[in-house]
């Protein structure tokens, strides 16, 4: 099973301070989707629907920080969640938050893998 990075997070205890950090501090174009509690994070050139149209650049989303979101989250996409989770609880690691929807756009979910690292997964809609 081939799984590429795709997407990053990173969690806040304050939104203006952490938003302010990022755009100050490493040029991060930051647009707020209030409606789902969340920012999309663009560290690079995107096209006109908002993706990473640069080879190797990935973009990803800050958050308000949650109990099982605590730390920053590399998300990994995959064809099928459901049997990725069965992998992971088959070779030691266990599902934090199973598949849900995001929208029309498709699924995520959260994992820990063998060693306690909390990571996300992400299938596309279709």
């Amino acid at each position: 099973m081939s799984a590429r990075v795709v997407h990053f997070e990173v969690p806040f205890d304050d939104a203006e301070r952490a938003l302010g950090f990022y755009r100050e501090v490493f040029d991060w174009q930051i647009q707020p989707m209030p409606e789902m509690g969340y920012n999309i994070v663009a560290t690079g050139p995107a096209g006109d629907d908002g993706m990473p149209n640069e080879p190797g650049y990935i973009g990803g989303g800050m958050m308000q920080r949650l109990e099982h979101v605590a730390t920053p989250v590399i998300t990994l996409a995959v064809d099928d969640i459901d049997a990725t989770l069965a992998e992971v609880e088959a070779h030691g690691g266990s599902t934090v938050e199973p598949k849900s929807a995001v929208g029309d756009m498709g699924f995520a979910a959260y994992f820990k893998d063998s060693e306690g690292n909390l990571m996300g997964l992400w299938q596309m809609a279709g």
